[in-house]
Formats: C-alpha cells, structure tokens, sequence
C-alpha cells in the first residue's frame, strides 16, 4: 500500500499502480503528477463522496476502484476517460448511475452492494461488456439494450428485486457465468427441503487454525464431539459479497445433497454466541489442491494455471467426467451453480475432484421447460470453457482422434446458440466412450 506522504513528496513519480487508503475526503490532485505512468488506480476503503472533472487527465487509466467509499452517484468524468476499461464501486451508497459515467471502452463493471434501482439503457451499448457485478441492489429490470452485449460473460444480479429473467438475457451467445438468487424470481421456486439436516451445537466444536478465507465467510479445521473427529466449519458473513448473499450459499450447500463430487455437509451449526450462520462440512485430505487460480485484471473472466500444469489424458478425463456428473446432479435438484471454473475445483494428483463455493448458486424449477433448458444450458458454456483449459494442458496419453472429438463437445458446450448446447446427461454419455 502507498501512502500520501510518498506521493506527496514525489517519491512514486513513473508508477503505474498507485494504492492508497487511509482515510480520504477529498481526490488529492498529486495524483496527476502520475498522468505519464498511471494505469491503475485503487481508492477503496477512503471517505470520498466525489472525483475531479478533469480525471481524464489522467489518459493512460484502465482500472479504477473506488469500492468502500461515500459516493451516492456513479461520478460522470469516468465516461470521459479514453483508456478506462475496468471500474469498481463496490459497498458505496450509489442510487444514480448517469449515463454519462460509462466510459466507451468499459469491460468490467462493479457496482455491488449499493442503492440502485434503474440503470441507463447506454449500457447496452458498450460493446466490450465482458464482467457486469450488480449484486446488493435495488434492481427491478434491467436495460433491455443489455441484449447488445454479445461479449459479457460473467453477470451477477444476485439479491435485487426482479419479479422476471428478460428472454434476451437467456439467449446472450457468450453468458456463462450468471448468478440470480435472492431476487423474487428465483424465491418463488419450491427449493429442496432440508429438514434432514442435523444440527450440531457450537459447544461441540472445538476450533483450530484457519484453512482458508474468501468473500463469503472463513473456513476453520475443528475438531467435532464427542468424538473428535477431525471436521471443516465454515462461518458465513452477513455482508453482500459480489456473488450474492452468503446466507443463500448456505442454503445451497445444503439442497445440494450428496454426490461423490461435492463437499459433504455434515450438519448445521446452531447455537452460535453471535448467531451467526455456520456449516459442518467434511474436511478435504491435504492432497487435493486448487485446480486453477482466480482470474486477474488481465484475464478478466478466465482462470490463471501454473504455466507447469499439465495432465494426462486420464487425469483429465477424470477430472472432466466428475465435473460433468456433479453438474448434472446439481441440474436434477434445481440448481445452477453459477461459477463453475477451475479455481473452485479441488483435485488431487489422480483425477479426483470436488466442486465447492456455491457463492453464486441460484434455484430454478426442475420441470423442462424453455427457460430451465436455457439456465442450465448458460452452465454447460461453464464446462465448454473448462473442458478446452484441460484439453490445452494434456500432455500424453491422448490420440488425435480422441483430441477432435473433444474439441467437438467443447465447441458444442461454448456454441452461441445456447438451446442447442447439449444437457449435461448427453455430456456425460459422450466423456464415458473415452
């Protein structure tokens, strides 16, 4: 983190990432003095309700954030800035969005966790939309000019207020990530129910260290009586993350049900002191490991490998056949898991994986109809991405023949027509004949 004092006294002079938070009222002009270097520049967690007029003097800005912030609008100098392309306002307490403020090279869009409830139809007509984050507002519609965006990818809208998903929305030949629960649409679904479900008491679990932490909660090793059987407990935050509610991802979790592929849940945690929300889960064996890394600013929507990953055919194979079944089980109880990629994928050395975060879950109906055919169909682009990140990574043991046909069923996954992508029930026919 940099500090004011050093931009102050000309000590970050040639930069092009600048961050700086520490308690900001007001732009401080210092930071055109960086106009030569500056690309990226992050001002979250600051006091600052506004941004100069003139930022694009600052011409060489691609990336902004501003999330955690004081703004009530969405500041109109961003759609001035020639090279600005990725914006950030997440947890401030925007209710306007003018048009105005959309920069005309604009990819990736956070507004989460705010007050809007309209967005400006020139939405719609920014056409490198690759990433739109809208989760945590007022939403009751979205622009219909959205339908233009043939390049976004990744869409939250996860805890608004629409009674409807738009039928263009359905049909966006490059949608692979959507994430739509907690908005009235999704609520009126009959979801899984989870009676079953044992509850394990606070005072049985004995907590030790810190496995992992992400935007949903934090995940602790325990020890679970009167056993002491070794167990995972992960502790839900209340706070919207860019997913979604973290309360629905519970929710998830459990309506999920068993299957090899998944975490298994092993009860509900009750009786916190804070009451806050927690789930037993099976602890994972220290073999398995992320299969990818999560996207970067470069990347945008596509998951960063070791440049030394590499599989088998058959490793590959088993990993692409898990994923598969597990989809299809998730699609059978009504459920879109909504960030099917490689970073939430466990597996270990032999092929074996599971598929965690339901951070971006979503409940639709398990009759066949058009718009549950398309949800799911939005999924299977997920795998289609993921299926060719494996291909590019096998090293042996693959024919030439083999190799075409799967390249086949990734283009058929990733096809822009999305009725006419295969159900994950085909998919997992096609991958056993391998």
């Amino acid at each position: 983190m940099d500090t004011l004092a050093q931009l102050k006294a000309g000590q970050l002079a040639g930069i092009k990432r600048l961050d700086l938070s520490c308690g900001l009222t007001q732009f401080p002009r210092e930071i055109f003095d960086l106009a030569d270097s500056l690309e990226i520049l992050n001002l979250s967690g600051n006091a600052l309700s506004s941004l100069p007029d003139d930022l694009h003097r600052l011409p060489h800005l691609r990336v902004l954030f501003c999330s955690d912030n004081a703004f009530t609008e969405l500041p109109a100098c961003l759609g001035q800035c020639p090279q600005l392309s990725m914006v950030g306002f997440k947890a401030n307490q925007i209710e306007h969005v003018p048009a105005a403020a959309l920069p005309p090279q604009l990819r990736w869009l956070i507004l989460t966790d705010n007050h809007i409830s309209q967005l400006p139809d020139e939405l719609g007509e920014r056409p490198r939309l690759q990433k739109l984050m809208l989760a945590g507002n007022r939403l009751e519609q979205l622009p219909a000019s959205l339908a233009q965006c043939h390049n976004l990818e990744l869409l939250r809208i996860a805890s608004n207020r629409l009674a409807q998903l738009p039928h263009w929305l359905l049909t966006l030949p490059r949608l692979t990530w959507l994430a739509y629960a907690g908005n009235p649409v999704e609520m009126a679904v009959d979801v899984a129910n989870d009676d079953d479900t044992p509850n394990i008491p606070w005072a049985e679990l004995a907590l030790a260290e810190v496995l992992g932490e992400g935007a949903s909660g934090v995940i602790r090793k325990a020890l679970c009586k009167p056993s002491n059987a070794p167990v995972a407990v992960k502790l839900y935050k209340g706070t919207i993350t860019s997913d979604g509610s973290p309360l629905h991802e519970m929710q998830a979790c459990i309506a999920a049900g068993l299957h090899p592929n998944l975490i298994r849940v092993q009860g509900r945690v009750v009786g916190h002191p804070d009451d806050q929300a927690a789930l037993v889960m099976d602890l994972i064996e220290p073999s398995y490991r992320n299969l990818a890394g999560l996207p970067s600013l470069a990347s945008c929507t596509r998951d960063i490998y070791d440049p030394a990953t590499r599989f088998s055919a058959e490793v590959a194979l088993r990993i692409a056949r898990g994923i598969a079944s597990v989809a299809a089980h998730l699609h059978r109880h009504g459920i879109t898991h909504g960030d099917l990629y490689g970073h939430n994928i466990l597996c270990n050395a032999e092929g074996d994986c599971l598929l965690g975060d339901f951070g971006a879950a979503s409940f639709h109906a398990t009759v066949d109809t058009l718009q549950t055919r398309a949800l799911q169909r939005i999924e299977v682009r997920a795998f289609g991405v993921l299926l060719g990140e494996l291909l590019e990574r096998i090293d042996s043991g693959l024919s030439d023949q083999q190799r075409l046909a799967l390249e086949a069923l990734r283009d058929h996954c990733c096809q822009p027509q999305v009725l006419a992508r295969p159900a994950f029930a085909e998919i997992e026919a096609q991958l056993s004949s391998f």
